[in-house]
């Protein structure tokens, strides 16, 4: 029954975060908000949503490796993985402030998880340990990131969203709360799951949230950037991915470490380093071939190195 339920669970947290942003986005829609800001906000909170119930209930368990990982994990596999599809479905072409200043963000949240994580590398303490006050830390950096988004809006940059028929009130309000509860207990349902395949085939609460927990929340994030790319709406494809990764560690790992402090194994520091290079090598694609794109050749590179990834991660075990 509890693999039946991760199973479910994976089924009931996606559609509940669907659910929740069909119904924000729609209402974003109706004050004519900017695809751009959709992308980086409601969209990037929305899709980032199993990411913290996961976590969330993983920490207040005490299942701190699961947490972490799943964070890690997700954010690895929205550059390598979702991108990856979304640039071989079709080329991406993003905005200059996305490239210049969303992606460095992210890079620096991989960046400050690294060192406020290993105070046995930066301190020389006896371990190392993401406490209270580093997710405090974290959390600060949210509202660091909510005020840029909120320069965007001002300033005015990003093109309108478009017009379009709006559902009743009654009908979103019910979509909202409805995906508040899928969520609930899709999160509680794969965390029970996962520990107890974990245990089965011997695998570790790290490997895990690496790579069945981090792909299964994800999904949310493939869904929404892969339908993007194809409607050709790269700010929203991009965007989300982006904003749901720095929202990933600033917001989900800072909340789940003010819940409870999150003790960090040294081996974890491969998945930082990794999550810092595929970053990086983002970064890197939008100045080879045509600028400020993702093309299939990008794509298709991306997608090998996360299937070079997770074979390292099983071998790893």
């Amino acid at each position: 029954m509890t693999y039946a339920l991760f199973a479910v669970g994976l089924y009931v947290l996606v559609k509940g975060a669907d659910f929740l942003v069909g119904s924000a986005t729609s209402i974003a829609r109706r004050f004519g908000l900017p695809e751009l800001i959709i992308g980086l906000t409601i969209v990037a909170f929305g899709t980032s949503l199993p990411e913290m119930f996961v976590s969330g209930l993983a920490a207040v368990r005490g299942n701190t490796d699961l947490a972490i990982g799943n964070v890690l994990g997700s954010n690895i596999a929205n550059i390598l993985l979702i991108l990856g599809v979304a640039a071989v479905i079709c080329p991406i072409t993003v905005t200059r402030l996305t490239t210049w200043k969303e992606i460095p963000l992210s890079l620096l949240a991989a960046l400050v998880l690294g060192i406020l994580a290993n105070d046995a590398l930066v301190d020389g303490e006896s371990a190392s340990i993401l406490s209270r006050a580093d997710g405090l830390v974290l959390l600060c950096f949210v509202g660091i990131f909510m005020a840029y988004i909120l320069s965007i809006a001002k300033s005015g940059n990003g093109q309108p969203a478009e017009a379009q028929s709006l559902e009743p009130g009654w009908k979103t309000g019910t979509k909202l709360l409805g995906g508040l509860v899928m969520l609930s207990l899709g999160g509680q349902w794969i965390v029970d799951g996962a520990l107890a395949i974990g245990t089965l085939l011997g695998a570790s609460q790290s490997l895990m949230g690496l790579t069945v927990v981090a792909i299964g929340t994800s999904l949310p994030e493939l869904a929404t950037s892969a339908v993007a790319a194809y409607r050709g709406n790269a700010d929203i494809a991009v965007g989300n991915v982006v904003g749901s990764n720095i929202l990933n560690i600033f917001w989900i790992l800072g909340l789940s470490a003010t819940i409870r402090p999150l003790p960090f194994q040294s081996g974890l520091n491969v998945d930082v380093e990794v999550c810092l290079a595929a970053t990086a090598l983002l970064f890197a694609f939008m100045f080879t071939g045509k600028r400020y794109s993702l093309n299939r050749a990008h794509g298709v590179v991306l997608l090998t190195l996360y299937v070079a990834y997770v074979t390292y991660l099983v071998v790893r075990g």
